[in-house]
């Protein structure tokens, strides 16, 4: 082949479906993962060798280390709309783009939120570990008493696009919402979330019969959650989190399920995930999922195909539709 018409050459770092391999070969010389290795920093940076564009998860971890390595990177696209894994100023100090995959995981998101938040309050989990180990030989009036959702107050950290999505699920419930975030919503967004009400991040914590986190990580959201806001919640609340790691102090959130300080949590993200606290294995008051709030088989598809999308447009010079560092020309 002509080295003029050469294609880019990408590496995809985690496995990821055929035809999305499929369809980035039409445009790239590809190098692939299919076998799922999570790489070393010092392997990335050696796959990385030669490489105008990357197709990465929250695994792989983009900074000033690596880009030092990597004089041929043009894009990185991550596969999740989070992207505290990529030093964004890092990214535009090398002259990369960076991208993520917003909005197509809202609903589905959304949809999980509710599912660990129902399984949380009702204590699904506890209930059929509790049958498969063989101890259920009666009824009983008391048995795994939960909390109801119908009428309750429902708080919502972060009130951004999957935030709203979950505060029109609770319309069915006939739930009243409460929210927090960095801004106010205008009055339609709020109207249309269910008649949200923003309140200080105080009251949230004391008036919500049940909070969901959704909010991005950041330096300024680590340990939003921590021993002082635990304190401040109801001994019946129960805890969602779908967000990210980190927002909560898990060692913390340990403690205050022990001590019986809230009812409840459901969680599907961590501290250092994949690893967790083993401690939490150790608790019956919560349900533990792993990071698998997008997992339906259409957003994923979805994703892999939004992050390819920003691949080829960033690597044909053109303008990448989930550009996050704009400052970067194509």
């Amino acid at each position: 082949m002509n080295l003029l018409t050469k294609k880019p050459a990408i590496l995809v770092a985690r496995a990821i479906f055929p035809e999305t391999l499929e369809r980035l070969a039409e445009h790239f010389e590809l190098e692939t993962n299919q076998d799922d290795v999570i790489f070393t920093p010092q392997e990335l940076a050696a796959k990385l060798h030669g490489k105008q564009g990357l197709l990465c998860t929250g695994s792989g971890r983009i900074d000033a280390p690596l880009l030092a390595q990597t004089p041929s990177l043009k894009m990185v696209a991550n596969m999740a709309v989070g992207y505290d894994n990529i030093d964004l100023a890092a990214c535009t100090l090398h002259q990369v783009m960076a991208s993520n995959t917003p909005d197509v995981l809202n609903q589905t998101t959304a949809d999980f939120a509710w599912a660990l938040l129902m399984a949380t309050a009702r204590r699904i989990t506890e209930a059929e570990h509790y049958l498969r180990a063989g101890k259920w030989d009666k009824w009983s009036y008391d048995a795994f008493l939960g909390a109801d959702l119908h009428g309750a107050t429902l708080g919502i950290l972060g009130m951004g696009r999957i935030g709203q999505a979950i505060a029109r699920r609770s319309i069915g419930f006939e739930m009243q919402v409460l929210y927090h975030n960095r801004s106010r919503l205008s009055p339609e967004q709020e109207s249309y979330a269910n008649h949200a009400q923003y309140v200080s991040k105080q009251e949230l914590l004391t008036r919500a019969d049940h909070l969901i986190l959704i909010l991005p990580y950041s330096a300024s959201t680590h340990h939003a959650i921590g021993p002082a806001e635990l304190d401040l919640m109801q001994p019946t609340a129960t805890l969602v989190n779908v967000a990210r790691g980190g927002i909560v102090d898990d060692a913390a959130l340990i403690a205050a399920l022990r001590q019986k300080k809230i009812a409840a949590a459901g969680l599907d993200v961590f501290e250092g995930e994949p690893k967790l606290n083993p401690d939490f294995l150790t608790l019956e008051n919560v349900v533990l999922t792993p990071h698998i709030a997008s997992a339906s088989a259409a957003t994923r598809r979805a994703m892999a195909n939004c992050a390819a999308d920003n691949l080829i447009a960033a690597l044909t010079n053109q303008q990448p539709p989930n550009l996050l560092n704009p400052a970067v020309s194509v």
